[in-house]
């Protein structure tokens, strides 16, 4: 094994730990989300290599391009070759709607079932830096909040994603060394995908180390974790459920407090409502001036304080 392969094995080993600090010392195992392409692929070998025996992979074939069949297979056969257990997954209902967003919730859904089967603890994948930098390019391009730009999670629940402080070429060079040639995704050179503009748009950046945009993407979530501490503390202090809702005793924060806030107000009311921040930003102008409005299907009043309860059903006359 040369310096380098040694280095990214060590750093992966790291990685892992840090995400998953009791790993090294216990039987979990962990499930890897494999496509063929050399990211998925370099995370198989780097696995592989440090946790043996201790690992499993699986392959989702969304059916969506000819060759996906073919490319589920010749995982199944590197992992046979290697003695790793391996799945390929299928979605029983047909792929529709914006393609990208309706296949990424088919293959977790389809990921997390398979860990349940298979009593895998944890699901790794392969997103790496430079995934980590055009995500946080197309959400400023979006507008987005601290949320949105502190990036991918390294960690979400049972998820952890090792990989984002690796470039995309040391993960080739890996894959590369292993003698394996990666299968090459042709919607990777779609333009029709913003993904795929921002990635080209970024080739001809030159002088900047990528692997740097993940640790501002950490610094980013790490506020993002403050913040949320601080709203939690706050809630539990000034937020009074009532039998019809809940009511905001305090208001007189910070603008992002008042959000977060508000936010988890609406949830005590209605889990699932997940307005757009416009929506809320203008909730909180007309709380602010005493008005009485309507978000969703949640009524929110104020009189000092704020009140959130669900709105009168409408009568048909």
């Amino acid at each position: 094994m040369d310096n380098e392969s040694a280095s990214l094995n060590q750093r992966f080993v790291e990685a892992l730990v840090r995400l998953i600090p009791r790993f090294e010392t216990t039987d979990e195992k962990l499930g890897l989300a494999v496509s063929g392409g050399p990211d998925s692929m370099a995370l198989l070998l780097l696995a592989y290599k440090n946790f043996p025996g201790r690992i499993a992979a699986a392959t989702v074939d969304h059916g969506l391009r000819p060759a996906s069949r073919t490319e589920a297979e010749f995982v199944a056969s590197i992992c046979r070759e290697r003695g790793i257990p391996h799945d390929i997954l299928r979605p029983v209902v047909p792929i529709r709607g914006s393609i990208q967003s309706a296949a990424r919730r088919a293959r977790y859904g389809l990921l997390q079932d398979w860990m349940k089967d298979n009593h895998l603890h944890w699901l790794a994948t392969a997103h790496h830096a430079d995934d980590q930098l055009e995500t946080m390019i197309m959400r400023i391009l979006r507008g987005s909040g601290i949320d949105g730009m502190s990036g991918i999670r390294a960690k979400r629940a049972n998820i952890i994603r090792p990989l984002l402080h690796f470039r995309k070429t040391e993960l080739e060079s890996y894959v590369a060394d292993a003698g394996i040639e990666a299968v090459d995704d042709p919607s990777n050179k779609d333009q029709g995908f913003d993904r795929v503009r921002v990635r080209n748009t970024l080739r001809d950046l030159e002088g900047f180390d990528i692997a740097l945009a993940s640790q501002s993407a950490d610094a980013l979530g790490a506020a993002r974790e403050a913040i949320e501490w601080v709203v939690d503390l706050l809630g539990e202090e000034h937020i009074r459920v009532t039998d019809s809702g809940c009511i905001l005793v305090k208001t007189d924060f910070p603008h992002e407090i008042q959000r977060r806030l508000l936010l988890k107000c609406l949830h005590i009311c209605k889990p699932a409502l997940s307005p757009r921040g416009s929506q809320i930003d203008q909730t909180i102008i007309a709380l602010k001036q005493g008005d009485t409005v309507t978000l969703g299907d949640i009524l929110c009043r104020s009189d000092g304080a704020w009140s959130f309860q669900a709105a009168p059903e409408r009568r048909n006359i």
